[in-house]
């Protein structure tokens, strides 16, 4: 089936996509510093274990060799720091700050992929990945204001959240792409369980729903953008992910009492421009995209 026959389907998808992981990040802004960000981390991914209950038999029969239980084992190690650092950066920084360095993460991707995928960056790459890292620096702003913490811990996450990506990528062409999601929520919650352990803080019951709810969001987030990319290619719905940004800086501005920063909006703005053009660039040229994903997923 040709898959640019659907495509006001995949962008009705990844618009959708865009409000699930905006009710992600306002849950848990909604959700404070109570709870340690280690412990928000693996409760989220302790209650969506849910979800895989219908997959349990075929993974109880699942048959990897040693190189795959290794290269899943460094994944589920590269997303708990990065998962850690954004629930930490959650707590920090208003949700459209969060959201604009997100989109940092298929740069990285880009950059990465260049050292570990052996994959070239002709001269229109390398312009992209320019200006996305200005982007960033009009977000950051060194030197204009003091860098909160949190800043430091969205740099981290983009960057062990890219790692994470690449090893997907290696993965999803040895195993389904179901295998991928499941084993990277279980070794995550492995990974994060002697974390959360070490800070833990007993939640109350709202605390509980509200992390149910970032999970539920989560889970029907990346259900959609299968969704989306099934419909459409990443071409076409690429730029829909621009959406995510107003819609988050509508709901820290009328949730949270987060006034927009025209920085902010401004450099993810720019950062999205340059993904999208790396996407399209490569879909024109007919060549693998490597950064096509919207931005950092939990």
């Amino acid at each position: 089936m040709d898959m640019t026959a659907r495509p006001a389907q995949g962008i009705f998808w990844m618009a959708v996509t865009g409000l699930c992981f905006v009710a992600v990040t306002a849950l848990v802004k909604l959700l404070g510093e109570r709870i340690p960000a280690a412990e928000s981390a693996f409760l989220r991914y302790l209650l969506g274990l849910v979800f895989l209950l219908p997959m349990a038999r075929s993974l109880s029969r699942l048959r990897l060799s040693g190189r795959q239980w290794q290269l899943f084992g460094l994944r589920g190690l590269l997303h708990t720091a990065g998962v850690v650092l954004w629930f930490f950066a959650m707590t920090r920084l208003p949700i459209a700050e969060v959201t604009a360095m997100n989109y940092l993460n298929p740069v990285y991707v880009t950059i990465l992929a260049v050292f570990f995928l052996g994959e070239t960056l002709a001269f229109r790459r390398i312009l992209a990945i320019v200006a996305a890292l200005l982007g960033a620096l009009l977000i950051l702003r060194p030197g204009f204001r003091e860098l909160d913490p949190g800043h430091i811990a969205m740099l981290g996450t983009a960057l062990f959240f890219a790692g994470s990506y690449l090893l997907a990528k290696i993965l999803s062409g040895q195993v389904s792409a179901a295998v991928v999601v499941a084993l990277l929520s279980i070794t995550v919650t492995v990974g994060l369980a002697p974390l959360a352990l070490a800070v833990w803080v007993w939640p109350t019951g709202w605390e509980l729903l509200v992390l149910f709810g970032v999970a539920s969001f989560a889970t029907a987030g990346h259900y959609t953008m299968t969704l989306a990319f099934a419909a459409a290619p990443v071409s076409v719905t690429q730029p829909v992910t621009f959406l995510q940004l107003v819609w988050s800086v509508l709901v820290g501005w009328v949730f949270f009492a987060e006034p927009p920063d025209f920085w902010v909006i401004g450099g993810g703005s720019l950062i999205v421009g340059a993904v999208v053009f790396i996407t399209w660039r490569e879909a024109r040229l007919k060549k693998a995209v490597t950064p096509a994903v919207p931005e950092t997923k939990l």
